[in-house]
């Protein structure tokens, strides 16, 4: 007789040692179908005008450590510009070394976002990794560590 699943070979019968994948693989292509389906139901297309987000503001530390970014791309920190390349020297100085101080960084509003970032880049660069972002809030007291 040829050979077979349900074969004897003296001691019992021999045991299967491959899985059945094809239940598995059923099982993949309705999920594969489900989510092809309801993927583009997922994306909302409704244009409404969201509510801006009062946050409490945060008490002001002692002495904090404020970046300013100006109109003209100039950086100050304190009250007092510093250039670029000093920028990480500068705030060493004022934190001691402790780069879990919380670095405060305002800009004007007509600075360009990437120029923004690139200050952004800066302070992570030197390790300050705690950068607290200072606005108005709309209609509100000036958010923690903000001076008009």
């Amino acid at each position: 007789m040829a050979g077979g699943i349900g074969r004897e070979s003296g001691e019992g019968p021999e045991e299967l040692s491959e899985i059945n994948v094809t239940p598995f693989i059923d099982v993949m292509l309705v999920l594969l179908i489900i989510f092809m389906v309801a993927a583009p139901l997922a994306t909302v297309d409704v244009k409404v005008d969201l509510p801006a987000a009062r946050a409490e503001a945060e008490k002001k530390p002692d002495k904090p450590v404020t970046v300013t970014l100006g109109e003209d791309l100039a950086l100050s920190l304190g009250n007092e510009r510093v250039a670029r390349e000093t920028l990480a020297t500068e705030i060493d100085r004022l934190t001691g070394g402790d780069r879990e101080t919380r670095i405060f960084l305002r800009a004007d509003k007509t600075v360009d976002y990437g120029a923004f970032m690139d200050v952004m880049n800066l302070l992570r660069g030197a390790g300050y990794l705690k950068i607290a972002l200072v606005g108005l809030d709309q209609g509100g007291p000036p958010l923690a560590g903000a001076t008009p």
